[in-house]
């Protein structure tokens, strides 16, 4: 029986505690990206644990320096700083989602954004990355592109980011419903 994603939640702060997987070892020179799949109807639940469980952290381990990035956060922090949000939410209510989207599509080059997440959130200074906000993001942004361009950017801090959708270990299925040509290495968190 496939467990639920309420154990499997269970064992994500053990997981992410475990001196091995922060440092890396057993991943045979590969880059420490994890991806946590769940159902997208429990994307409440998990948002809800990802705070528990960046609290259970800060309490077993409050040496080690841990950042959450929302990715729908990141993005509207980076049109603000490019002074584009205010003009995107007048275009989207005036021309609609399709020309938002096609107008919005140069400013949010995954590479672009790959730069302004390590820029913010400078992953050499960190233990550990989580990352959450997929499905809020799309379409938008695709998390197999960011993620591809993020992996220069992050040294050894492990990423794990938290996936609405399904990953078979070689391709990314957003929603289930969404999926993913481009083979993604990375790693499942918790079978």
């Amino acid at each position: 029986m496939k467990p639920s994603v309420d154990d499997r939640l269970n064992k994500v702060t053990d997981r992410l505690l475990d001196d091995d997987f922060l440092k890396g070892r057993g991943l045979g020179n590969e880059i420490a990206f994890y991806i946590f799949d769940y159902p997208p109807e429990d994307e409440l639940r998990v948002r809800e644990r990802i705070e528990y469980i960046l609290n259970d952290i800060n309490k077993k381990r409050p040496d080690l320096r841990v950042k959450h990035v929302n990715l729908f956060d990141l993005v509207i922090a980076y049109l603000q700083k490019r002074n584009l949000l205010d003009k995107a939410i007048e275009m989207q209510s005036k021309q609609g989602d399709a020309v938002l989207l096609s107008k919005l599509a140069a400013p949010l080059q995954a590479e672009k954004l790959a730069e302004y997440f390590a820029e913010t959130t400078e992953p050499h200074t960190l233990d550990l990355m989580l990352v959450s906000g997929v499905g809020s993001v799309y379409p938008m942004l695709r998390a197999h592109s960011l993620l591809n361009n993020l992996h220069r950017m992050m040294g050894h801090t492990p990423l794990v980011m938290f996936f609405p959708g399904s990953y078979d270990g070689q391709s990314l299925s957003l929603f289930n419903k969404l999926h993913d040509e481009n083979y993604y290495r990375a790693f499942k968190l918790v079978p």
